[in-house]
């Protein structure tokens, strides 16, 4: 038998074409057996709702993941399968999404009997707090953030159009800019009496106390801050939601493994150990630079 480097050169090929195929089995391998064990420690059944490729194109079109209806079918029927007397955790990263999927979402979180824990590691914006409301207990990173939840209609925030139409007399205000302040006026409302809704909950106890709900719900929907306000662990348990700081390192091992898709060389590199405590450096007994005689 002939053996060359042409025969050599092939089998190249032939390993690079599966290896790509055989490190996404790993990584999926590796996703539900840090799954499974955190179900069995927890006793829960565990969702994860993760959105990454923030911000990618593809020839030249922005590309951006999100809550979508899709999303909504999937932890509908996670639900669903859902014992009534099993907790639910829900891991949250994600900048928000579709209103029709978050409600959906969110009100089948609120329907389960048993306990829903939502836990926030980096952030869960717009869609992903009225999520997090939906929840009986939301468990944050001591870094992460919540975000305001108030209508946008397109790119603009529907507080902002109502700003408009009050501040400029009506004679001055084209038909187009009144009727989307009429829709603006209706989203807001709409989004309060959701908002409303979720932290009225009371089963099986009370998650806000009643004196904080309207203070919260103005907070987040009338546009006081931009949509993308990051809303720290300090605010939000001064406007009085349930957090609890601290999340169980399964939780940052499973993050690891949705790892944001790079293009190039990583943006961000570090050794992963910790560092051990240094001897400090001995100072310098060399004669002071002018600048600093002359202080």
């Amino acid at each position: 038998m002939n053996f060359d480097f042409s025969n050599l050169f092939w089998i190249f090929l032939a390993v690079l074409s599966f290896l790509p195929g055989w490190q996404k089995r790993q990584i999926e391998s590796r996703r539900l057996q840090t799954l499974r064990s955190f179900e069995q420690q927890r006793r829960s059944r565990v969702i994860l709702l993760i959105h990454r490729q923030e911000s990618i194109s593809l020839l030249g079109i922005p590309l951006s993941r999100y809550i979508s209806i899709e999303d909504s079918e999937q932890v509908l029927r996670a639900i669903r399968l859902t014992p009534p007397e099993t907790p639910i955790d829900l891991i949250l990263h994600t900048p928000g999404g579709l209103v029709l999927a978050t409600e959906q979402i969110a009100r089948a979180l609120i329907r389960h009997r048993a306990k829903v824990s939502v836990f926030v590691p980096h952030y869960a914006m717009s869609g992903g707090t009225m999520l997090a409301m939906a929840a009986d207990e939301i468990v944050m990173d001591a870094n992460a953030v919540l975000g305001p939840v108030d209508p946008q209609l397109g790119q603009t925030a529907a507080a902002s159009v109502l700003k408009v139409v009050e501040q400029k007399p009506i004679e001055k205000i084209d038909d187009q800019t009144l009727i989307m302040a009429d829709l603006s006026r209706k989203a807001i409302q709409q989004v309060q009496q959701f908002v409303r809704t979720l932290l009225k909950d009371d089963f099986p106890n009370p998650k806000i106390a009643p004196e904080n709900v309207e203070k919260i719900v103005h907070f987040l929907t009338t546009g006081q801050v931009t949509h993308d306000y990051p809303i720290t662990v300090e605010e939000a348990t001064e406007l009085g939601l349930p957090i609890t700081v601290g999340l169980p390192p399964a939780i940052y091992n499973l993050m690891e493994l949705y790892p944001q898709p790079q293009g190039g060389r990583p943006s961000v590199q570090y050794i992963p150990m910790p560092y051990q405590p240094r001897p400090a450096l001995p100072e310098s007994t060399g004669r002071p630079l002018p600048e600093q005689s002359r202080q």
